[in-house]
């Protein structure tokens, strides 16, 4: 899974631009037409989210926005890749950065989903 991390710049929610709607639909027509893109979506800014924290038992429910959140990942790409170096190369192309204003970054983690069998009762996750 890409996951991608919200900057400054993309989590106050501010729209992207044109030029990086378009160079990111050209991008998962690429992950589509190569048969690796099994997903994808974006998320709204945590102004719009709510966070459930568990603790002895007990919840609490937090309206965002999430002021002491650092990194909120923003959108993402479920690709069914034979490595984690082929999800790296593309992870590598994607146009995160396209349409930021100087000096913005752009951050791309990449994260292996777990397979059933890592939750065999006998064989520990």
């Amino acid at each position: 899974m890409l996951l991608a991390i919200a900057s400054k710049h993309t989590e106050a929610g501010r729209p992207p631009t044109k030029e990086a709607v378009l160079a990111m639909h050209q991008f998962n027509e690429e992950l589509e037409k190569a048969g690796v893109l099994l997903d994808l979506g974006g998320l709204t800014p945590t102004s719009r989210g709510a966070r459930v924290t568990y603790r002895a038992g007990k919840t609490a429910v937090v309206d965002g926005p999430f002021a002491e959140a650092k990194e909120v990942v923003a959108g993402y790409s479920l690709l069914e890749v034979k490595s984690l170096a082929e999800a790296i190369e593309w992870a590598k192309r994607a146009p995160f950065g396209v349409g930021m204003p100087e000096g913005a970054e752009a951050v791309v983690e990449i994260r292996p989903l777990f397979d059933a069998s890592d939750f065999d009762p006998g064989k520990g996750v």
